[in-house]
Parts: C-alpha cells; sequence; structure tokens
C-alpha cells in the first residue's frame, strides 16, 4: 500500500472510531419525560443537550409518569381522559391507550419493568398492569384518595399514600391486599423510596412536612416504623435523592421553593428560591431537574450547590409527577 493510501485510510479508521464515539456518546444520558397538564401532551428531552427532541400526544390533563425501561416504554397517567398513555420509548409515539378506572393519578413501575402500579384517586383501589402485554392484572382496594406510589426493591410490597386518611398503606402483592398502614402528616400526596436506607418518605402538603418511615422489619413485623418528621416548606410535592444519595431534594409548590435535606442526619441544609409553583422532581448524575407547573420549563440544578445552570421550556402546566427519567435498553 502507498504511504498516500495508507493515510487515506488511517483518516478513514480515525473518522469511523470518532463518529462511533459520537454516537455512543449520544446514548450516554437518558430522556426526561415531562407530562404537561395544560397541552395534553408528553415532552421528551435529551439530557445529553438538554433540549426537548419530541412532543407525544397523550391523553387530557397527563400527570403521572413511570418507566419501565426493561420494556422500553413509558406509561402516563391521564386522570381527565381516564386513561393511561403507553409510549414506545424508541419510536416517541403512544402505541396503547389503557382504561384506569375513574381517577388514575399516581404510577410506577416494579425494578424490573414487569409491572406498573397505578392509583385510581375516585375508586380508592390501586390497579396493576402487565408492562408488556398491557393487561390489567389485580385491583386492590386501599384507603382514600390514593396518590403517589412506591415499590420495594423486592417487588413484592407496594407503598401507597392515603391522602384522605392521613395514612400510608402497605400492600402485599403476592396475597393481593393491604398488609398494614401507618399514620403520617395531614395530607401524604407523593412517596419516595430510599433503597440503601431502606426508608420511605411521605411528603404532606398540608402539614408542610415528610414522614421518615423505616422499612428495614417490614417483612418480619408487617408494619413501617415512623422514625421522624422533617418540615420542609409550604405544600411538598416531590422528592428525589440526589449527590449520590447525599442529598434529599423536596419540591414545595406554595412557597416556589426546594428544600435540601442531608439524608443522614435529616436537616435541611438549604432552601432554593425562585421556582414556579415546582412539582416533580428527579436526579440524574450531577444534575437535580425540577419541573415548574407555573413556569412552563424544567430547571437544570447543580446536585451538590443547589445553583440553577440553565431552564428548559417544556409544554403547559407541567407536572412530571414520578420518576420521570430513563432510557430504553440497546436494542
Amino acid at each position: 500500500m502507498s504511504a498516500k493510501l495508507h493515510w487515506a485510510a488511517a483518516r478513514a479508521m480515525a473518522f469511523m472510531l470518532l463518529l462511533g464515539a459520537t454516537v455512543a456518546s449520544s446514548h450516554a444520558a437518558p430522556f426526561a419525560y415531562i407530562t404537561n397538564q395544560g397541552s395534553h401532551d408528553v415532552s421528551v428531552i435529551d439530557l445529553l443537550i438538554d433540549s426537548v427532541v419530541a412532543t407525544v400526544p397523550v391523553g387530557r390533563g397527563p400527570a403521572g409518569v413511570a418507566i419501565a425501561a426493561s420494556q422500553a416504554k413509558v406509561f402516563v397517567t391521564n386522570p381527565d381522559s381516564k386513561t393511561i398513555s403507553v409510549i414506545d420509548m424508541r419510536s416517541r409515539q403512544v402505541v396503547d391507550t389503557l382504561a384506569a378506572g375513574d381517577g388514575p393519578l399516581g404510577i410506577a413501575a416494579s425494578d424490573d419493568g414487569m409491572r406498573v402500579y397505578v392509583s385510581d384517586w375516585y375508586r380508592n383501589r390501586v390497579l396493576v398492569f402487565d408492562s408488556r402485554v398491557h393487561h390489567p392484572l389485580m385491583s386492590i382496594a386501599v384507603g382514600r384518595a390514593p396518590a403517589g406510589l412506591a415499590v420495594h426493591e423486592s417487588g413484592e410490597a407496594v407503598f401507597v399514600a392515603e391522602r384522605d386518611d392521613d395514612s400510608v398503606a402497605v400492600i402485599d402483592v403476592n396475597s393481593q391486599r393491604v398488609l398494614s398502614r401507618v399514620t403520617v402528616g395531614a395530607r401524604p400526596f407523593a412517596l419516595l423510596y430510599d433503597t440503601p436506607r431502606q426508608r420511605l418518605y411521605a411528603l404532606n402538603v398540608q402539614s408542610n412536612d415528610l414522614s421518615v418511615l423505616d422499612t428495614r422489619d417490614l417483612f418480619r413485623t408487617g408494619k413501617l416504623v415512623p422514625i421522624a418528621t422533617v418540615a420542609v416548606g409550604k405544600a411538598p410535592y416531590g422528592a428525589a435523592m440526589a449527590d449520590g444519595g447525599k442529598l434529599l431534594y423536596v419540591t414545595n409548590q406554595h412557597e416556589d421553593s426546594v428544600s435540601v435535606i442531608d439524608a443522614d442526619t435529616l436537616k435541611v441544609v438549604r432552601t432554593l428560591r425562585g421556582f414556579g409553583y415546582p412539582e416533580g422532581i428527579a436526579s440524574h448524575r450531577d444534575r437535580v431537574y425540577v419541573v415548574n407547573w407555573m413556569d412552563d420549563n424544567l430547571s437544570v440544578l447543580d446536585a451538590v450547590s443547589g445553583q440553577t445552570i440553565k431552564t428548559i421550556a417544556t409544554g403547559q402546566n407541567s407536572r412530571g409527577f414520578g420518576a420521570f427519567i430513563g432510557d430504553a435498553p440497546a436494542p
């Protein structure tokens, strides 16, 4: 091979390697799926470039969102349509619409992505769906106005906030019944499960605090044990672990703020201001993402300092109630 051809081949090989690296890096970050209650759609945001790459029409008034990554699907509750929209993560299109009682709101997926749990606000029950074929599997009676849900990492227990009963219930998945319940603050709405610490956080929107529940003896006693109450801002709505699990971020709707809590000491270390009726919140790597209902955007924060890095415009009245960040596995 001549020197000229050898150099051309080397350049071509270098280009292919660079192209491969570029393609790989394009999948280095997952996507955020933000439900927009006012525009009846979902904004799909590529977190590598912090930009909306698709807008997916769904049912009316979408609120809750859960990602079944193993199935490459996003499940969205539409309370006003009484349905769930199923979005294919690769095509970014709705591939199915499921009937879901009278008021589907909270939603969560099991860690393996095989099941999706939905709270039916008006009929006081939790619906369970097979995420692979979208068939309903069971309906479990719970307390009044069930809202947020969280799934234990074992998949054997599901936690549900019973808003109008001021309680959190534990559902035994195998027996399909409520195993126990515990009284928390006034009007619990969202739940967050902290796997490393085996804790459950219940956000109480009327008492402006969060209840910290110990789950370590759950499968021995069947009960949640209250261990602390942490005062935050007005109407806490969503929560997310950040900075490698060191910090707990909580959105405060009626205070336009976010409380940052040391997850080990359970002390509020700072309060961040300047949001617009913040609702959903999630984290990825060194960033925290706050959904602003009033401002129709997503605030991107540095997870350690809490400083706002940028904002991303979304649809109208964005909610993002649930774990809204994820990516599909490689095909």
